[in-house]
C-alpha cells in the first residue's frame, strides 16, 4: 500500500515547503518573544509586589501591638 501512495498523494513542490518552513519558523519566534515578554512581564509585578509586602512588613513590626495588650501573658 505504501508504494502506491506517491500516486495518490503527490509531493508539494519545493517552494512550498520552503515557504511553510518559513512560516513555521517566524511563528515560533514570535511565540517564543510573547512567552519571554510575559515571563518578564511577570517577575517584574512579583519582584515590585516583594518589594511593597516587605516595606509594609517593616511598617507593621514599628507599629504598637494591641493583641498583647490582651494577652497578659
Amino acid at each position: 500500500m505504501s508504494k502506491n501512495l506517491p500516486y495518490i498523494i503527490p509531493s508539494p513542490p519545493p517552494q512550498v515547503e520552503e515557504a511553510f518552513a518559513a512560516y513555521q519558523t517566524t511563528h515560533q519566534f514570535y511565540h517564543e518573544v510573547r512567552s519571554r515578554s510575559e515571563f518578564q512581564r511577570y517577575c517584574d509585578w512579583y519582584y515590585t509586589t516583594a518589594e511593597q509586602n516587605r516595606q509594609e512588613l517593616k511598617r507593621m513590626r514599628g507599629e504598637l501591638n494591641i493583641f498583647q495588650w490582651f494577652r497578659r501573658r
